[in-house]
């Protein structure tokens, strides 16, 4: 008898064949003696859309809103079938005795394999491998102490909710806005408080009126201290400031006071995701999405990282046995992981070890497989290095300075200088460390050399994705493994866009925002629905009363859409009519370019907004020409000297041969020249034989 093991990924389910030697490779599974490994390809499985369940519902209208069915249920993706169907054969085969959920260790993985388990009505005994890496070692320890998978239904349950609830809110709430305000308004249980992180920001900077002010400070040693006052910003004008330097030149300066202290300051934590791509987005400006696919990439592919997705930041206890061994594995690149290993390993950072504090996964850490580093690309070994780091700083000492702290007298007056001196570097290296000394003594004189300097109050900073992710955290919108997605989804709807490294709200999202029920624009109602989803994946709420809930509140925030009287204006709007209905065209962002679109909901009218530079040359002066669209369809036109081709060849709209045409007619060409080619060597041939 065999298992049946459901992998998330072809990828993983691959790795895991080779482990547990299923050799024997089809289309749809690998097969081994006493295995059968199949996958899923992300989700096979959603919940079934408003139009599956109700007629009424096909037609989007206020009218039948909202929509509360009493049953969901759920539905093949179309795009996956084949491998759906492939794996409802497999269980019914006699000599499968039970299936391992092999997905990714989380609440999403959880749904994957349960979704799909009960559409095919898998009847047999299941089993949960949950593991944190996916190196050899770790596969064949989680396959020998597999657990049933009823201890997982709490996660199961929690997942669960969580799907129904943004089915519930967001497709009822965002069906609402569209018929209301005539626009594709998209709104959410998550992203809308999300995006209001954003607007709140920007209403700030917007309303921020810069003060102008004035600083006094004093110098010594190229040193400067700023004089101390309750309040920093209370000289207004340069008189006021002048007059004060010129009192405070009556007196005698003196270094009054000279306080000493040693600073001790341990190394961070190891990463959890959501810092890890905070960092990132600091210091190498990934966006959330990029830091997460590179992260799952080592994980995955590379198998030196261990699970992405977690959002804690500490060790269980079982993993100080696995020390010396990942260690050993970066020490090729990070040297003094070698002077950790020597003799028995300890870890300086003992509050690293707290198994009250890891939820479903640690902490981001090296695994014990060695890199092969000229496999990485250049942002994976960026951001490699990053989680190797922070995890060698659990074995390096302390970075200790011993500070001092200098008081200056000018009278009442008080200038406070600061001096650091460096006992010992620790886990910062040395560049990062600075030195500041000013060779100062207790009661020695000092010369009034001040400086007056005018100074503008600071607006606040416009959020980029790193700070964006720390509100989320702060809020407890989403989780580690779905706030990318959520950010990547705002501005997909045209709702939040990118503006260099910062993020802003686009006017379509300022309206969504005050359209909206301020509940659902503020993050503690969404905040409140995260923790009783964590609470039901702990077993502490049930799942039952949560979804009535969202239900009540989903009737709520779509009576009040409904019973608006806000006005609403679409900026994508354009004066463009099309050529089809003589409706107004509206421009959307496309994948290639800006488009344009009919407004008419009968009308598929679609056509670019601007010229897109195709690879085609120009005859006269041989530049790339652009594709544009005329009323008889596209063409070729040389922004340079007006130069115009139709498009050549293939179907109607066709841009661009691909390369299977391109080596087809390559060789027909180079078929012919052969062909003449032999002909004229015939020809010669008989003529100087005729001679």
């Amino acid at each position: 008898m065999k298992q049946l093991i459901l992998a998330e990924k072809p990828s993983v389910a691959r790795d895991l064949a080779q482990i547990l030697g299923a050799s024997q490779k089809n289309k749809h599974y690998f097969e081994g003696p006493k295995v059968v490994v199949t996958w899923a390809l992300g989700h096979l499985m959603t919940l079934k859309m408003p139009e599956d369940l109700d007629k009424k519902w096909q037609k989007w209208e206020l009218e039948t809103l909202p929509m509360i069915p009493k049953y969901i249920g759920t539905k093949p993706l179309p795009k996956t079938r084949p491998q759906l169907k492939a794996i409802g054969q497999l269980v019914k085969r006699k000599d499968i005795a039970e299936a391992v959920i092999a997905t990714d260790a989380g609440r999403e993985g959880e749904l994957v394999a349960r979704w799909i388990l009960e559409y095919v009505r898998f009847n047999k005994p299941v089993k949960r491998l949950w593991i944190s890496s996916q190196t050899t070692k770790a596969v064949k320890e989680g396959f020998a102490n597999l657990k049933p998978a009823k201890q997982y239904d709490n996660l199961y349950y929690s997942a669960l909710a969580r799907a129904k609830a943004d089915w519930l809110v967001g497709l009822n709430v965002t069906r609402a806005l569209t018929v209301k305000y005539q626009d594709n308004l998209s709104a959410g249980r998550v992203q809308t408080p999300t995006l209001a992180l954003v607007g709140k920001k920007e209403a700030a900077i917007s309303s921020f009126i810069p003060q102008k002010y004035y600083q006094i400070s004093l110098e010594l040693n190229g040193i400067k201290a700023k004089l101390v006052q309750k309040n920093p910003q209370a000289l207004k004008t340069s008189e006021q400031a002048q007059e004060l330097v010129a009192k405070l030149r009556k007196t005698p300066g003196k270094v009054s006071e000279i306080k000493t202290k040693v600073k001790v300051e341990p190394a961070p934590l190891p990463y959890d995701l959501t810092e890890l791509q905070r960092e990132a987005n600091s210091r190498y400006g990934y966006s959330a999405k990029k830091t997460l696919s590179l992260v799952q990439s080592l994980y995955e592919n590379h198998k030196v990282v261990s699970y992405p997705r977690t959002d804690s930041k500490y060790l269980s206890s079982d993993i100080k046995a696995s020390l010396k061994e990942r260690l050993q594995a970066v020490s090729e690149m990070f040297p003094e992981a070698k002077d950790y290993t020597k003799g028995q390993v300890k870890v300086v950072q003992g509050k690293v070890f707290n198994d009250s504090k890891v939820t479903d996964h640690y902490a981001l850490i090296p695994t014990e497989q060695r890199p092969n580093y000229a496999k990485f690309s250049n942002d994976e070994h960026r951001i490699y290095g990053l989680i190797v780091e922070r995890f060698l700083g659990l074995f390096a000492p302390a970075h200790k300075v011993e500070q001092a702290k200098i008081t200056v007298k000018f009278g009442q007056a008080l200038f406070n200088f600061k001096e650091e001196r460096v006992i010992e570097a620790g886990w910062k290296k040395q560049g990062q460390t600075k030195q500041v000394t000013t060779n100062l003594k207790e009661g020695q004189a000092v010369a009034p050399n001040f400086k007056v300097e005018a100074a503008l109050t600071s607006p606040p900073s416009p959020l980029t994705e790193g700070t964006l992710l720390a509100q989320m955290e702060k809020y407890g919108l989403g989780t580690p493994a779905t706030r990318a997605e959520i950010i990547e989804k705002l501005v997909k709807t045209e709702l939040m866009e990118r503006s260099g490294n910062h993020l802003r709200v686009t006017p379509k999202g300022r309206q969504l925002l005050k359209l909206v029920n301020p509940e659902l624009v503020s993050p503690e109602l969404t905040a409140k629905w995260e923790r009783q989803l964590e609470a039901i994946a702990k077993g502490k709420y049930a799942s039952k009363q949560f979804l009535k809930e969202i239900e009540a509140d989903t009737k709520r925030l779509v009576s009040e859409v409904k019973n608006s009287q806000a006005k609403y204006q679409d900026f994508s709007l354009t004066q463009k009519k099309c050529p089809e209905c003589g409706s107004l065209l509206r421009e959307r962002n496309g994948r290639d370019g800006k488009v344009l679109i009919c407004t008419n909901p009968e009308c598929s009218y679609r056509r670019r907004a601007e010229a897109k530079v195709s690879n085609h040359r120009c005859p006269q002066c041989h530049r790339k020409m652009l594709i544009v669209a005329g009323k008889n369809g596209d063409y070729f036109r040389c922004k340079y000297d007006g130069t115009t081709e139709k498009l050549g060849g293939g179907k109607r709209g066709s841009k661009k041969m691909t390369k299977r045409e391109e080596r087809r007619l390559l060789q027909k060409i180079n078929q012919k020249d052969e062909d003449q080619e032999s002909a004229l060597a015939q020809a010669l041939k008989a003529a100087l034989g005729q001679e």
